[in-house]
């Protein structure tokens, strides 16, 4: 019964006109979204009239209209106490009990409700996208799946549905619910989603092409880089490049896009363009580590100008207070660099004092005792780099790199046999190495999932 049907009017107990007046205007009222006018009018009807189920629901309905959900939850409990059979009544309690953060009650009144509508696709949705938004996804697939049943041109629900579908890895029917709803609402999000479920069924063809179809339909900046994200997963430079400069002439100010097209110029040999474009994105948000954390681990082929670039980004992001010591670290590789070319005059102490604060942020960070101890050898303090070195292989037993030092320096200090363990160790782990980096696969895949998981630079 909605609002303006309603009636104090009982065959037993005939209502005073002035009371049936004042309700009908506090109906009239918030049909009209007059909320205070409504809850002002309705008030001596309330005082008049407590036990009144159609009173005490509209007084619970305008108080959430206002947004007061502590009053509203009193009238609405009592108008579900008056009738407990009032769908509509308990599903406004329901909800009322979600904003309130008492989701067992919620719970509770959701059931009754499908209990007592159990054909109803409003009722199962309902329950089903509480389940779902509780992170309680197999008990929400039973409910959204037969609302679905039952209104099957549904839109919102079927993409529930779809998606729910998808976070259980339920990959089939996930793909069959999206391309049968698409055949009723053709948009979008739905070929997005599509393109999501089909990356995971690994289908790449399909994948790309839906991701597309979503970015051509509607060009916003996360489709886009939805588009050109699976490009890169798989490679396609070229043509992720494409993506990425059509995004950013739309949002010149997205983070994410400038930093994808950074990885797509790696992936094209294009070092010096992929600099610049990490540059220009850190120039966007000069706070975030991330464009300096991927300029620092492809600055092995940047020309000395790009880094001396680079250069000036680290400094302005340690000058700026901010801490993170993947930045600090590759601020002093930079700087180390820099003096080997001669195009900086920063000193031992600077680098050992940023590296030593890379190890205070995280003591964790092996390659950074690796570099302390790299320091301590150039200056032939032998004793403080073997610490250093090891220190880092407790770590890491894996790095490469911290065995080949370590193997030198002991070899300085006369341990010859410990050092061939450490250099034969080293050639292990090497070729390994070597054949792990032949791939780009698994740091490109790292950096879409990141990308996507925080919509990092939307803008």
């Amino acid at each position: 019964m909605g609002p303006a049907q309603k009636s104090l009017a009982s065959p037993s107990q005939p209502q005073s006109e002035r009371l049936q007046r004042d309700f009908q205007a506090a109906v009239a009222a918030y049909a009209s979204k007059q909320y205070a006018e409504a809850e002002r009018t309705l008030q001596p009807v309330i005082a008049a009239r407590p036990n009144s189920f159609e009173v005490n629901e509209l007084a619970g309905l305008v108080y959430v209209a206002e947004g007061h959900d502590e009053k509203a939850n009193r009238y609405l409990r009592r108008a579900v106490r008056i009738n407990p059979t009032a769908v509509a009544a308990v599903t406004a309690l329901a909800a009322n009990l979600i904003r309130l953060h008492r989701n067992t009650e919620a719970e509770v009144e959701l059931r009754r409700a499908v209990v007592l509508q159990p054909a109803s696709n409003e009722v199962n949705h309902n329950l089903g996208e509480f389940y779902a938004q509780s992170g309680k996804l197999a008990e929400a697939i039973p409910y959204l799946k037969r609302a679905q049943e039952l209104s099957p041109s549904d839109y919102n629900n079927g993409y529930d549905l779809a998606l729910t579908y998808e976070q259980t890895g339920q990959i089939a029917p996930a793909q069959w619910q999206l391309e049968g709803l698409i055949t009723i609402h053709d948009t979008a999000e739905l070929h997005n989603l599509l393109g999501e479920v089909a990356e995971k069924s690994n289908n790449y063809v399909l994948s790309v092409t839906q991701y597309e179809q979503a970015a051509r339909m509607d060009p916003s900046e996360g489709n886009l880089f939805d588009w050109g994200a699976e490009l890169l997963l798989h490679q396609a430079f070229e043509p992720a490049f494409a993506v990425f400069q059509a995004g950013l002439a739309r949002y010149p100010r997205s983070l994410r896009l400038q930093m994808s097209r950074g990885i797509a110029l790696l992936g094209l040999g294009r070092f010096d363009e992929a600099a610049e474009a990490f540059c220009q994105a850190s120039d966007l948000n000069p706070a975030d580590p991330l464009p300096l954390i991927f300029l620092g681990k492809s600055s092995d082929s940047f020309s000395a100008r790009a880094l001396e670039n680079v250069r000036k980004r680290m400094q302005r992001f340690a000058e700026s207070g901010v801490h993170n010591a993947s930045v600090d670290y590759f601020y002093a590789i930079n700087l180390v660099k820099s003096q080997q070319d001669g195009s900086s005059t920063a000193s031992q102490a600077e680098i050992e004092s940023l590296l030593k604060n890379v190890v205070a942020l995280d003591p964790t960070y092996a390659d950074a005792y690796v570099e302390l101890g790299k320091l301590y050898a150039a200056k032939q303090e032998y004793g403080d780099a073997i610490e250093q070195y090891q220190h880092a292989l407790k770590i890491d037993p894996g790095n490469a790199n911290a065995h080949y030092r370590l193997g030198q320096a002991l070899g300085r200090t006369g341990d010859k046999t410990a050092a061939l363990k450490e250099f034969s160790e080293y050639e292990r782990l090497h070729q390994r190495q070597v054949a792990d980096d032949q791939t780009r696969e698994g740091s490109i895949q790292k950096f879409v999932y990141t990308m996507r998981s925080s919509g990092a630079g939307a803008r």
